[in-house]
């Protein structure tokens, strides 16, 4: 079986290892545009030897933003600043991906660090929109359901976000599903109470997603690998599951998906979800052997010898560190020397590398 640090070839794309950085918020974009904390956050991270870097979830429209300080990539003036970090991240031998995202109900909230609810118009907040018009918990605005007008504008989102992430030189997007976004309000029957083709049965509630990625992988560039990230369940019963998860990605496979980053929860504030060590590898397990395509685990993977093994069993295809990488951006060059194994530092750090380091 492959470890943690062999290549894994995704279309025409070939990543060094198996480690990745998963998309994660810094609430730090003025407008949508990027910062220079993003350049260094992203940089930093980058020089430190894991294979794929995500950027943080990016939205496709201004409404589509989890909070005023999200990324975006809807205007042509957002695609720069991006495109500076694509290039130093690809510089560094590090695959520069992208996720692209609408926040739905979830949309127009604080800062990460403050206070999570709906803001209203006077302190910078704006309308929701979502599946049905159900909030998302106390302090949350009821969003208004989207018409057939509303989710073909969606859609088309999605593609001109796709097509300027191309433009600005990132090798792969990542269409977020997951953790109670607008696409995952579609999937899950506690936030989708629609009565038309976009609501009811798994066929109808999976169309909205079906659509977005048909769309997206035709503009998309054929060579480049397109990811979805999917939330395996809702935690709550009646909820979206994993066996609804597994049936989805075999669909996903089909429409030109090429890797399901699989993570959990989100959609519902009263779930009651077992976090722990390694917690939803199991689904990554399930959608990589049942659905046949390539997965990412994600969750409270820590140690060298732990993502190795999520690896080396046949668990997932790439392991996916957050707070980890957050904590030490360094990581996978810790690991390789914790496995025996041979990678390169970077040459301005050559000085601190241990004996044995290629090039030291």
């Amino acid at each position: 079986m492959a470890h943690l640090f062999e290549p894994l070839k995704l279309r025409d794309i070939t990543l060094a290892n198996r480690i990745g950085i998963p998309p994660m918020c810094q609430y730090s974009a003025l407008n949508g545009m990027a910062s220079d904390w993003h350049f260094v956050h992203y940089g930093s991270r980058a020089v430190g030897g894991a294979a794929l870097m995500i950027v943080e979830a990016t939205a496709v429209v201004a409404e589509g933003r989890i909070s005023p300080g999200d990324l975006g990539l809807w205007n042509d003036a957002q695609m720069e600043p991006l495109a500076r970090i694509a290039r130093f991240v690809r510089e560094q031998g590090c695959v520069a991906a992208i996720q692209l995202a609408h926040a739905g109900r979830k949309a127009s909230c604080g800062l990460g660090w403050q206070a999570q609810r709906t803001l209203a118009v006077e302190e910078g907040g704006w309308g929701l929109v979502a599946p049905s018009p159900l909030a998302f918990g106390d302090g949350y605005g009821v969003p208004e359901a989207l018409d057939a007008t509303g989710i073909r504008a969606v859609r088309e989102h999605f593609v001109a976000a796709a097509r300027r992430a191309a433009a600005a030189g990132f090798q792969a997007v990542e269409i977020h599903a997951a953790h109670g976004y607008l696409l995952h309000q579609f999937l899950s029957p506690l936030a989708n109470r629609r009565g038309d083709d976009y609501g009811g049965g798994f066929a109808q509630r999976t169309r909205m997603l079906r659509e977005v990625v048909a769309a997206v992988r035709e503009v998309w560039p054929d060579r480049l690998p397109l990811l979805v990230r999917l939330s395996a369940t809702d935690w709550v019963e009646g909820g979206w599951n994993a066996d609804e998860t597994v049936e989805l990605c075999r669909i996903l496979k089909a429409l030109g998906v090429d890797l399901v980053d699989v993570s959990s929860g989100g959609l519902m504030p009263t779930a009651r979800i077992p976090v722990g060590t390694g917690f939803q590898t199991e689904f990554a397990a399930r959608v990589r052997r049942e659905a046949g395509i390539p997965s990412a685990a994600v969750g409270l993977i820590t140690a060298p010898a732990q993502a190795d093994h999520i690896v080396r069993c046949g668990q997932a295809d790439l392991v996916l560190l957050g707070r980890e990488i957050l904590r030490n951006p360094y990581w996978p060059l810790v690991a390789a020397q914790a496995l025996g194994q041979s990678t390169p530092w970077p040459l301005q750090y050559q000085r601190a590398a241990p004996a044995g380091t290629p090039g030291r």
